[in-house]
């Protein structure tokens, strides 16, 4: 140490460099001989207003000396100790009390004004780390990352909520739960606490803004300091009215009472929020102190300590009795500056700040003194490879209760896997999940690890999750465990799985808004895991299913998890929509099954034993494929028409009376056309019951051909109609390019009404099962389903003018206008057109592009044809029922609408069914379909045509749809071929060869129109 002599009289340190030196101020002689008595005993102290308590370096006991001490330190302290055997670890007091805590992790508390005192016990379940005192309250911190808080709560100090003014019982702080402190201060009335990863937390009384939130109203819960431009805090110090804050880079910030200049910022003035002392840039502070009303800081390059502050009592060591609003460095004289040693391998600064009273003690490393704070229980590659390795050694108990510990406690597990951080950065996700996972999964290798996890999670960390806290890091939590093997065992979703989606779904508002953002930062394999996880569980669920109240509740909690996580994906990560499929639901829901029916229209999903199978379809669609979707459709339409039956035969049975039978109460709605005057006849008779109620079964037949057939005839009816209504020539669409695709004209040619009547015919086909061949691009499907149109619909519909209007949005040029000399106008459907008011003046520059794209896709998609496609939607939406279309994504409407074209003929050929003699390898057959095969993919389709009615298929069906051959005994080989096209039977003769076959095959593709 180094240090200046002078004549000046000033503390004196004990001239033995093996010994701690001390440094006094305001000075006493008498107090400073009784310190140094023994000062290789010292292990620790610290200072009230009134008192100055001394702790033994044994531990055995406290020496309290009473402040001031006098002009000769002649009062006699008081000494406190605890049983014979029981050693003290660290303390702290108040005004009126003591706190300590014994070797073994147990609080002590020891109250001034009680004569013949004795040391209380308080929280011996716990096991505590560290302690604090403010002048009426206490906190304490668990080596599982719990907080406790007792005294006085006037100011909401405790922490606990207001509910109650003191309390001398401990109660748990849960706004913090679940994260991982390492640091806990108390002030006069107010509390701060330090987590793992920086961040700091304060609550209590705020007059003068010492909790750093920018305001002065009190907080009865710990709320987040977050105005520090994501500085990293290392240390914090509670003042009696303000709180110092050290960094990791070793700048000093201060906030809080400023009336004797204790924030240093050389000012009287209160600061609401963390505002860095200037004064010290340049100089890495390395340790801070806080007095009642004064701040001391360490910067060890300089071996200098600086205070500021008030002085009055002379403990500034500025040699005088006087208030310094910056910092300055103690002085032992005038002229002689306090100096240590910056760069001593062997000697450390103590720094102590009471009331009014400054101590300094310079004492060696290894003196137990500098290890005062004990850290909660975290797990570390070290831990792992010791617990592997201690199995039937003596430790093994030790590494039981340390697995029981860290994975009962969500504060424990998420303190072991923070990220380094360093100061300025900015992440996310404070958890290092990479290494959560690869850890866990090393853990899972010995099965009684993986056992012992299981039961800790079960039974102790599920039930403690802190799903109300608003915190980010206690949150943390929620996504560690989905990276836990066990957490996706098939035998753990019910004991493990189900209880934490429980969990989840009870989060209040802001915590799960808090969650689903975590959610929309994990790296995609996180997210993908996380997803997995609930999918399996839901799976593992379903293949033990037993109808009850609790496997309903089970499934909810689950599918509700997956909603969210579905949301996430949809902000962020756009992964396909596959990934949320559960394969084996729709097979549970069984749409067409007596489930669907008992359920369908039930209003709610709750627990009752009759569980709403569609409503569960309802509330999470994203989890079921196009197929089932399509399946609840056409389920619902059968539905619709099974009810309209039953409805009819109670009237006919006398149940209703007879007035209430009319054509809405009939079962099928029939329609007879001819073909030469199709769309005449079918809009004549929609226009006659246009107001009438049209979900029924339709049942078509031709004039002049077979009766009314609900199948292949219905199927031809459809094909037909919309063959001749969308054709170019007929003008009731327009078709903005040779071979596009057809929108909805400007100035139709046809009454408004008659899109109204196409809408309603859409719906029909849809209802009743059948697809249809509307060359609409995807962007008619979106606004069915609410969405608005982009340009990428726009270059379907139009590529020439889309892909122009993408190049122009491309073209970065800086005489982009006066190149291309565009203005917001647009030729369309033979039509000029102004965007905007008088946009045939305004000339497309770089900063309007934008805008001059997206009005013309507003345009051409919705303003120029608003009137006509709002009646087409309005006739679609009669038929059908908008809540299940919703279901659909857009891509999945237009298949389901449109069918598709996607012919796999072999698979055709091997799923086909023989029947009356025929078989795979009977010669006939063998010649037909070498005949089918030769054929074009156009007469292929006139084939389908003539055998189901309709060249177009619903998702997938050409793999699933079967052909039936069978030849009846009364024909022979001069009989043409026939089809049943409901069933797809092809009435197939023995032909005796190719060259009959191939003829019967061109007779039967091209008369493939028309019944009898």
């Amino acid at each position: 140490m180094e240090r200046r002599r002078s004549r000046d009289s000033a503390p004196r340190p004990a001239e033995s460099p093996e010994k701690p030196q001390l440094w006094l101020f305001p000075c006493d002689a008498g107090l400073q001989r009784a310190l140094l008595r023994k000062p290789e005993e010292t292990r620790q102290m610290c200072c009230s207003r009134r008192r100055l308590a001394v702790l033994e370096r044994g531990g055995a006991g406290v020496e309290v000396h009473l402040l001031p001490a006098g002009g000769d330190g002649a009062r006699k302290p008081k000494y406190v100790k605890l049983g014979k055997k029981m050693q003290i670890h660290s303390m702290d007091q108040g005004e009126d009390h003591m706190l300590i805590l014994s070797s073994e992790g147990k609080p002590f508390e020891y109250n001034y004004n009680i004569e013949n005192a004795r040391f209380q016990s308080i929280l011996q379940e716990k096991s505590i780390i560290q302690i604090a005192c403010g002048d009426y309250h206490s906190l304490a911190l668990s080596k599982g990352g719990e907080l406790f808080a007792w005294g006085q709560n006037l100011d909401g100090q405790l922490g606990v909520g207001s509910t109650c003014p003191s309390t001398p019982v401990p109660q748990t702080v849960e706004h913090l739960a679940g994260v991982p402190l390492v640091q806990i201060s108390a002030g006069e009335a107010h509390s701060m606490a330090l987590s793992m990863s920086g961040k700091v937390y304060s609550w209590g009384r705020n007059g003068c803004g010492q909790l750093g939130l920018g305001h002065t109203e009190k907080q009865d819960s710990p709320s987040l300091i977050e105005a520090l431009d994501n500085q990293r805090i290392e240390f914090l110090s509670c003042g009696g009215s303000h709180t110092a804050l050290l960094t990791q880079d070793g700048l000093l910030f201060t906030f809080g009472a400023g009336k004797y200049g204790q924030l240093g910022h050389n000012s009287k003035q209160n600061e609401l929020k963390p505002c860095l002392v200037t004064k010290l840039i340049g100089n890495r502070v390395t340790q801070i102190a806080c007095g009642r009303w004064h701040t001391l800081a360490y910067v060890s390059d300089l071996g200098k300590v600086f205070s500021f502050g008030f002085g009055k009592q002379g403990q500034l060591g500025n040699c005088g009795k006087h208030n310094q609003l910056i910092p300055l460095p103690m002085k032992l004289s005038s002229n002689e500056e306090l100096i240590f040693e910056s760069d001593s391998p062997r000697k450390e600064l103590i720094m102590v700040a009471g009331g009014n009273q400054s101590i300094l003690l310079w004492i060696q490393k290894g003196n137990s003194y500098v290890n005062l704070r004990r850290k909660i229980l975290i797990l570390s590659e070290r831990t792992v490879q010791r617990w592997i390795a201690d199995v039937a050694t003596k430790q093994w108990q030790n590494t039981k209760r340390e697995i029981r510990e860290i994975f009962s406690s969500p504060a424990c597990l998420t303190g072991s896997f923070l990220k380094e951080r360093l100061a300025g950065e900015t992440t996310s996700v404070l958890s290092d999940l990479s290494k959560a996972r690869n850890i866990f999964n090393e853990l899972h290798k010995k099965e009684w690890i993986t056992n012992m996890i299981t039961t800790s999670l079960k039974d102790n960390l599920l039930q403690s999750l802190p799903f109300h806290s608003p915190h980010k890091e206690a949150l943390e939590v929620f996504l560690l465990l989905p990276e836990c093997p066990v957490m996706h065992d098939c035998n753990n979703w019910e004991s493990l799985v189900v209880p934490f989606a429980k969990i989840i779904s009870k989060m209040s508002d802001q915590s799960s808004k808090v969650l689903e953002e975590y959610w929309t930062t994990l790296q995609e394999s996180s997210f993908r895991n996380l997803i997995q996880m609930f999918k399996s569980a839901i799976d593992s669920q379903m293949h033990y299913w037993v109808e009850s109240d609790e496997n309903n509740c089970h499934l909810k909690a689950l599918l509700e998890i997956l909603k969210k996580l579905h949301k996430a994906n949809q902000i962020k990560y756009q992964l396909p929509e596959d990934i949320f499929k559960i394969d084996i639901l729709p097979v549970w829901l069984n749409f067409y099954g007596e489930a669907y029916r008992r359920s369908c229209y039930k209003a709610d999903l709750n627990t009752s034993a009759d569980v709403q199978h569609c409503v569960i379809f309802s509330h999470f669609p994203f989890v079921f494929n196009s197929l089932s979707k399509i399946k609840l459709l056409y389920a619902d339409s059968l539905l619709k028409i099974q009810e309209r039956r039953i409805r009819v035969s109670m009237s006919l049975a006398g149940i209703l009376q007879q007035e209430e039978v009319d054509f809405a109460l009939a079962p099928t709605f029939n329609l007879r056309v001819r073909r030469k005057y199709l769309i005449e006849d079918v809009l004549n008779q929609l226009s006659q019951v246009e107001n009438e109620d049209l979900r029924r079964e339709l049942w078509v037949s031709f004039s002049g051909e077979n009766g009314y057939n609900k199948g292949g005839v219905r199927a031809e009816f459809f094909y037909c109609l919309f063959e001749e209504m969308a054709k170019p020539e007929y003008e009731m669409f327009t078709y903005p390019e040779e071979a596009s695709c057809m929108w909805f004209p400007i100035r139709p040619k046809f009454e408004e009404k008659r899109y109204f009547f196409f809408g309603v015919l859409c719906g029909l086909a849809l209802f009743n099962c059948n697809v249809v061949n509307i060359p609409f691009p995807l962007a008619l499907f979106k606004k069915l389903l609410g969405q608005m149109p982009s340009l990428e619909d726009l270059i379907e519909l139009s590529p020439i003018l889309g892909k122009s209007l993408q190049a122009l949005l491309d073209d970065e040029g800086s005489d982009f206008g006066e190149v291309l000399y565009i203005h917001f106008n647009i030729h369309w459907d033979k039509s000029d057109t102004e965007l905007i008011p008088n946009g045939n003046c305004i000339v497309v520059d770089q900063t309007n592009k934008k805008d001059y794209v997206s009005k013309c896709v507003d345009y051409i998609f919705n303003i120029s044809v608003k009137t006509v496609y709002d009646e087409f939607e309005r006739g679609f939406y009669k038929v059908c029922n908008k809540e299940i279309i919703e279901f659909f994504h857009p891509e999945e409407l237009k298949h389901v609408i449109i069918g598709n074209t996607d012919y796999d003929w072999e698979t055709f050929e091997k799923s086909a069914i023989y029947e009356q003699g025929y078989h795979s390898s009977h010669p006939t057959i063998v010649m037909f379909w070498e005949a089918l095969h030769k054929l074009t993919l156009e007469d292929k389709k006139k084939f389908l045509m003539f055998l189901t009615g309709t060249d177009r298929l619903q998702m997938g069906d050409l793999k699933k749809m079967q052909i039936t051959f069978c030849c009846p005994e009364n024909v022979n080989e001069k009989d043409p071929i026939r089809a049943q096209t409901c069933f797809s039977i092809l009435y197939l003769p023995k032909y005796s060869t190719p060259e009959r076959v191939e003829e019967a095959l061109q007779v039967a593709i091209n008369n493939s129109r028309g019944f009898g």
